[in-house]
């Protein structure tokens, strides 16, 4: 399968300019479960920028904010 990066940057709500895996959404998926994390693309722009991808802060989030998304 074809990476689309440039497609996939359209949706990407990743606010960590340095990021190497930004718009390579396996590559992103891959890193974060392996750090117990879930991809930016998970949470809304306010919980995003505070780079706590944890699964604590998106439950976190959906219990403040429900389902809504950015």
């Amino acid at each position: 399968m074809e990476c689309i990066r440039d497609e996939n940057l359209k949706n990407c709500n990743c606010s960590y300019e340095p990021c190497p895996r930004k718009g390579k959404c396996c590559e992103c998926l891959h890193y974060h479960r392996r750090h117990g994390e879930l991809p930016a693309c998970f949470f809304h722009d306010s919980y995003e920028r505070t780079y706590d991808r944890s699964v604590n802060n998106f439950i976190k989030m959906v219990q403040t904010m429900g389902m809504r998304t950015a």
